[in-house]
């Protein structure tokens, strides 16, 4: 009995051991933030949240879940329409303000939506990993939201996991879309021609969740979102906006619902589960131009490269000191760039 004591005692001392190692790693560990993340924090966390849902809000309604939206229109007539479609695991509320002001001020109409499983949209309960929901899904809870807004087409844009969401609303709703811009996405993202997504980057996004979420509170949600910027920013040397991304975190946790911890592995599970869209990409006959940037450490170029030989008469904009990531100094090329693509005319040949 001594020695089995002696044993589970020692046995105790290990895991004590190794747990502390393992914080400390963690805590030492991760990307240096931005010198001023801890001052911003605090002037943002002792001022008024500005308002930043400031267009008009509703519901639609999409395979028996409530999908928030917000419309924003310019203060003419508007030229037209664009429906933006965010990436894995988040809302509505991180698409850059300059980025969506640009189409605005231009003349468009901006829709922008939580995913299920985000923000004000219904999370996702009793989800089954045998049969999760599938990008298709999610790209019908867009045309549901653009249904919804009182729209019947639109220039579609997405992001990321956005990005194949849009390529899906494309394929499956061609009559809904007038224009496609697919943002440092991919066709199939796991195309065994291709470099997979960086496994490293997901690491260190583990590893930042584990530093800041697991202790909790406001302030480490703020790094967390600050970190995981930097991380996907990867070599790209531009600046965040850290006191935008405070803003919009402390709105979503006291405005709103906060963050959805089972959001990031049920997506992940729906890009997964959605397999390959090239056969399908080549049958688009609309104007689709493919963005993607040179130093984006997440989803190699190689992935929007192949999506533009892919894609008939597709255009291409092959962006330098960019990341996996829509950075405010870029914002006006970008959008100028999106712009004009909304312009351009599929040519049957």
């Amino acid at each position: 009995m001594k020695i089995l004591f002696k044993i589970l005692k020692f046995s105790a001392a290990a895991i004590f051991l190794l747990l502390l190692v393992f914080s400390i790693y963690i805590y030492a560990s991760g990307p240096t933030l931005p010198k001023e993340t801890d001052k911003v924090i605090d002037s943002v966390e002792n001022e008024p949240l500005p308002l930043i849902v400031t267009g008009k809000t509703g519901f639609a309604r999409s395979q028996g879940l409530n999908i928030w939206y917000e419309s924003i229109s310019p203060k003419q007539e508007p030229k037209g329409a664009v429906l933006l479609m965010m990436g894995i695991s988040s809302d509505a509320l991180a698409w850059p303000k300059k980025f969506i002001n640009a189409f605005v001020d231009s003349g468009y109409q901006v829709i922008i939506y939580d995913n299920r499983g985000t923000g004000e949209s219904d999370w996702v309960k009793n989800w089954d990993s045998r049969h999760p929901y599938t990008l298709a899904d999610m790209a019908d809870d867009g045309v549901a939201v653009l249904h919804a807004a009182g729209l019947k087409k639109a220039h579609i844009i997405g992001v990321s996991m956005g990005g194949m969401m849009a390529q899906e609303l494309a394929i499956r709703h061609p009559e809904c879309v007038i224009s496609l811009a697919s943002v440092m996405s991919s066709g199939y993202i796991e195309d065994p021609a291709l470099q997979p997504i960086s496994s490293g980057v997901a690491f260190n996004l583990i590893k930042a969740a584990l530093k800041y979420e697991v202790p909790g509170g406001d302030k480490n949600m703020i790094r967390l979102q600050v970190a995981s910027r930097v991380i996907l920013r990867g070599q790209a040397t531009y600046p965040l906006n850290v006191k935008e991304i405070a803003e919009q975190v402390l709105y979503d946790v006291k405005k709103r619902k906060g963050y959805n911890p089972n959001v990031s592995k049920q997506q992940a599970a729906a890009v997964m589960a959605s397999g390959s869209r090239y056969e399908a990409l080549k049958k688009l006959r609309i104007p689709v131009l493919v963005i993607h940037g040179k130093q984006d450490p997440f989803i190699p170029i190689a992935h929007g490269r192949k999506c533009a030989i892919t894609i008939p008469q597709a255009d291409t904009f092959w962006v330098d000191n960019m990341g996996h990531d829509l950075p405010d100094n870029l914002a006006d090329t970008l959008t100028q760039r999106i712009m004009a693509n909304f312009n351009r005319v599929f040519i049957e040949k």
